[in-house]
């Protein structure tokens, strides 16, 4: 038997949100369809190809297999809370200007892997680029230049502390 529809409470890219829907429905579902959040996508519905990646309390999941009630009290993030188009986060900059994109279907859940594996390690080596994307798929064959998207993204991220930055303003 199905449990029946609650009022839910979200905290989702900062800002708290109700939605009414039954606690056993995929997290994916209520950012798509009803806070209209188009960044994580519907991929495979089973967790494994990482399109719908979403941060929760800055750790990776896949939203598509997060019960609603999982997510209340949890800091979610998704692709539109990173930045926007005007002031985009660094890591999705370096994704653009690394052409890292073809189809673009995999990009929120590379975006989303790359901003969770800066946080925890700003200067990642290419073992643990490879480590952290490994649940990702990308189809297209942009590997090489999302490698290169991290990388750069790792680059912009990096507190300038080299001997040219000395006695600059902040």
């Amino acid at each position: 038997m199905l449990s029946p529809a609650a009022t839910v409470t979200l905290r989702v890219n900062g800002r708290e949100t109700t939605v009414e829907a039954r606690p056993c429905t995929p997290l994916l579902h209520v950012l798509r369809n009803d806070l209209a959040l188009n960044g994580p996508k519907f991929g495979c519905g089973l967790g494994e190809c990482g399109a719908c990646a979403v941060l929760i309390d800055g750790r990776v999941a896949r939203s598509c297999t997060v019960p609603l009630h999982r997510a209340v009290g949890r800091d979610i993030t998704t692709l539109e809370g990173l930045g926007s188009l005007a002031a985009p986060h660094p890591v999705q900059a370096a994704f653009i200007e690394q052409q890292a994109a073809q189809c673009g279907y995999c990009l929120n859940g590379m975006i989303m892997a790359t901003v969770a594996l800066l946080s925890r390690n700003p200067d990642p080596d290419d073992a643990a680029i490879r480590h952290a994307l490994r649940h990702h798929l990308c189809r297209c064959g942009t590997h090489v230049e999302i490698l290169n998207a991290v990388r750069a993204a790792a680059r912009r991220l990096r507190p300038a502390t080299g001997p040219e930055n000395v006695g600059s303003p902040p």
